[in-house]
């Protein structure tokens, strides 16, 4: 059974603190300023509650990529409805709903994550619909899907991403942001935006990645 909002809320107030990478300094973030204890606090409460490992408490690359082509270029949006697609923090539907979207949903399926999304886009002062489920299957209601740094494991890339491309062909722009992740698929993919991302050696192999978004092709 997962755990009430609230206690979700306390949690993520009490083990981050609020901060802003240097690539999107207008978000301000939840985020772990040290991996250990996060971790090793994350370990303590997936014991009680069934919890994923806290990668809400990050900006990963392909998340900050988005968030900055959005917040340069907020045509891509703008007027639109969106889905930030296993949002981890967040950024992505924040940086849209900024960039001026007409309805914005983030979904995930940690329900930490969810209310990470839900604090992050309170303190930044915008609407984001915070979703705890899969959406995958769902009908397309969305003018713009985005996903970020979602092609890391194999049956991940296999559970979304037939999905993602059916969501293509109903009409949607779906924007796969990467940073050279193993799983990505090789073809169907039109690049559109390219930048480096700094990151961490506690977090990747290396301290900066280039993150290609590309337009996933429909089937």
């Amino acid at each position: 059974m997962s755990a009430p909002a609230l206690n979700a809320e306390e949690f993520i107030l009490a083990n981050t603190a609020p901060g802003r990478d240097t690539l999107v300094p207008e978000i301000t973030l939840q985020l772990a300023s040290e991996i250990t204890p996060i971790w090793q606090a994350t370990e303590a409460w997936l014991a009680e509650n069934n919890i994923e490992p806290p990668f809400w408490a990050f900006a990963w690359p392909g998340g900050l990529a988005l968030a900055r082509m959005l917040l340069d270029d907020p045509s891509l949006v703008a007027g639109k409805r969106v889905l930030d697609f296993a949002s981890g923090c967040g950024i992505g539907a924040i940086a849209a709903a900024m960039a001026g979207a007409a309805h914005v949903e983030a979904s995930e399926i940690d329900p930490l994550a969810t209310a990470a999304t839900a604090l992050n886009a309170r303190a930044n002062g915008v609407e984001v619909t915070a979703l705890a489920e899969d959406v995958v299957g769902s009908a397309c209601r969305w003018d713009v899907i985005m996903a970020g740094d979602v092609c890391y494991e194999a049956p991940m890339t296999g559970h979304i991403l037939p999905w993602l491309r059916r969501m293509a062909g109903h009409g949607a722009v779906v924007l796969i942001a990467d940073p050279g992740r193993s799983y990505l698929p090789r073809s169907g993919l039109d690049p559109i935006f390219r930048i480096k991302v700094e990151t961490s050696r506690e977090l990747e192999d290396r301290e900066l990645r280039e993150v290609v978004i590309a337009n996933l092709n429909p089937d």
